[in-house]
Order: C-alpha cells, then sequence, then structure tokens
C-alpha cells in the first residue's frame, strides 16, 4: 500500500472511530457473560453496591475489561514498532524472547514457593518481569553497544527464546502436578481479575511506555525509509532503535508480568490497521493502540460467552470458568492472519 499523506481530518477520522469502538466496548462489557444479567441491568445494579449484580459487573467483569484494554492496547503498540523496527511484518512483541523469559521467570518462583505480594503485586509477576528484563538485557548484551539489523535481533530474540523454553521444560519435568498445572495456566494467558488494584501499580510504567512509542512515531517514518534517509533528516537510527526496544519491551514486560502470554495481537492488529490507514506512524500507532484493545475486550467477551453457548448447544449446564485469553486470541486470531495473508496486501 501506498504512504498516506497525513492530514488533521484523516487522523481524527480514524482515531475517533477507533476510540468510539472501545468506549462502546466498554460500555457493553458489564453486561457480558454467562447468566441472566444484561447490559442495562448491570449499569442499574451500579447504585447497588452491596448488590451480586454490582459485584459481578464492577468487580469481577469491568476490571477484566480495563485488564483486557491495557493489555490490547500495549501489545497492539508494540507490535507495530517492532514490525518497523526490524522490517519485518512477522514480528511481534515477543519476538525478542519476552514470552519465553516471563514464562521462565514466573515458573522459578512457583517452583521456589514464591507465592506471596510484594508492593501489591505477587511475587511471581515480578519474577516475570526480571526475566523478561534479562532477556532484554541479553539482547543489547549481545549488541555489544553496536546497532544489530533487524535481521540479527530476530535471530538472537528466537535463540534466547528457545533457550528459555528449554529452561521452562526442565523446570517443569522437576516440578510436581500442582506446579506443572500452573505453569499450563500461565502459559495460557489470563484476565481474571477482582478489582483494578495491580492494573493501577502497573500504569505508571506502561504510560510512560506508551507515550515514548508515541512520541517516536514521526522518527519512525523517517526510519521506515532506510538508515541513509532517515540519518540525513535528523534521525539516528541506532538511538531510535535502542529508545523504542526499550520502551517496548517494558511494556511488553508489564503485560506479560500481569496476564501472561498473549499471542495474535500484536501481530494481526498493526497489520490491519496498516492496511487501513495506511503506514504513517502518526495514525497507524495511535490507531492500531486503540484496536489492539478493542480486539481483546472482544476476545474477553468470548471467553465468557463460548463455554454458554457451548452447553446451549448441548443442552447441558456448564459451570466451567471462562476460557483461557490466549486459546481465545488464537482461534480468532489465526483465521484473521490467514485472510490477511492470502489478501498479501500488508505483507
Amino acid at each position: 500500500m501506498t504512504r498516506s499523506r497525513f492530514t488533521a481530518s484523516r487522523f481524527v477520522m480514524h482515531i475517533g472511530i477507533a476510540a468510539a469502538a472501545l468506549a462502546l466496548a466498554i460500555v457493553i462489557s458489564p453486561g457480558v457473560g454467562s447468566g441472566e444479567m444484561g447490559v442495562f441491568e448491570a449499569w442499574r445494579s451500579r447504585a447497588d453496591t452491596d448488590s451480586a449484580a454490582h459485584f459481578i459487573a464492577f468487580r469481577l467483569r469491568l476490571p477484566q475489561t480495563i485488564k483486557a484494554l491495557v493489555a490490547g492496547l500495549t501489545l497492539a503498540l508494540s507490535g507495530a514498532v517492532f514490525q518497523t523496527l526490524f522490517r519485518n511484518v512477522l514480528a511481534t512483541p515477543y519476538t525478542l524472547g519476552i514470552a519465553s523469559g516471563g514464562s521462565l521467570g514466573a515458573l522459578i518462583a512457583v517452583k521456589l514457593g514464591l507465592d506471596g505480594l510484594m508492593l501489591g503485586l505477587p511475587q511471581g509477576a515480578w519474577c516475570a518481569m526480571a526475566g523478561c528484563a534479562l532477556v532484554v538485557g541479553l539482547v543489547f548484551l549481545m549488541a555489544g553497544g553496536h546497532r544489530l539489523t533487524g535481521n540479527a535481533l530476530v535471530l538472537g530474540g528466537v535463540t534466547i527464546g528457545f533457550f528459555c523454553s528449554a529452561m521452562m521444560m526442565f523446570v517443569t519435568y522437576l516440578a510436581d502436578v500442582r506446579e506443572t498445572y500452573f505453569v499450563v495456566r500461565w502459559m495460557m494467558g489470563s484476565l481474571e481479575s477482582v478489582g483494578n488494584e495491580q492494573v493501577l501499580r502497573a500504569l505508571g510504567p506502561l504510560a510512560v511506555s506508551w507515550g515514548i512509542l508515541l512520541w517516536c512515531s514521526q522518527s519512525l517514518n523517517q526510519f521506515a525509509l532506510g538508515d541513509e534517509i532517515a540519518a540525513s533528516r535528523g534521525v539516528r537510527p541506532a538511538a531510535l532503535q535502542a529508545v523504542c526496544i526499550i520502551f517496548a519491551s517494558l511494556g511488553t514486560a508489564c503485560v506479560v508480568s500481569l496476564c501472561g502470554p498473549i499471542g495474535f495481537v500484536g501481530l494481526i492488529v498493526p497489520q490491519a490497521v496498516r492496511m487501513v490507514v495506511g503506514r504513517d506512524h502518526r495514525i497507524l500507532l495511535p490507531g492500531a493502540a486503540l484496536w489492539g484493545a478493542t480486539f481483546l475486550v472482544v476476545c474477553d467477551w468470548l471467553t465468557r460467552l463460548v463455554p454458554t453457548w457451548y452447553g446451549a448447544a448441548m443442552g447441558v449446564e456448564v459451570t466451567a470458568s471462562p476460557l483461557p485469553i490466549g486459546v481465545m486470541t488464537a482461534v480468532v486470531g489465526a483465521p484473521v492472519f490467514l485472510v490477511l495473508l492470502r489478501r498479501g496486501r500488508s505483507i
């Protein structure tokens, strides 16, 4: 697709539509789930803080939606940045091995019995964050102070990811049944939450990550034209690459520590948005962020609704917990990605 000219009207139109879709999804979310309570009943219960309906709608469903919003926004934004930095449309927020590092850290926490809280967050989340930071540190250590090409970064990240996966299998081999069950569920991702405390405590570094990446949008436009052209226009490619990798990895690490690895959001959403709005990062980045949030919120709805639909279709009462979010994003994302490949317009 050819690069579209940036105008204020195009920005307002595309971002306005995305923001409206996200706002509508947030309003609907408290009424989406198993049971008879719908949207209007959920919002009417807001005044009755002691009712079961209020607890379900505003202490369970809405916080889960906020968590999905934050995770989807971060993953889609980071995915769009990584695809530009690596000049590879198959790049994702996990390309550098962040998901594997975070999962290894979480598994080690379980094996060591670290199940308490530290600064309001589970110790497992802090270990997952440490695993993510270690992986990113290894990537920069591999660079040795020099700028790496996109292919070298991808290969380095894949190698580190395979190593972390091997270490996970080793720790799992030493684990008991309970610990093995935990790591399997961790790898599926989870948005389950009671209240917004965990998200609020992670909001500071996440907001910094979002702000820096969006601020780099114009520089990323120049970077996409090639290193020489970017340098001639005042952009330092090595510095831009380092800043974007650090802050995109920071945001991704926060999401992994809170939710576990959630696939496909950072892969397909930036590509789908790029097909519609073009390659101008001043529109692409905020657009991908908003549509990524909406996409994950809708997938979160499906994790609640699919078990109910299955029970109705089979004529049985289903009392199982919602499906893992990582399963749903794969089920929804894989066909969408195949459609994008079929069209070939974003590749």
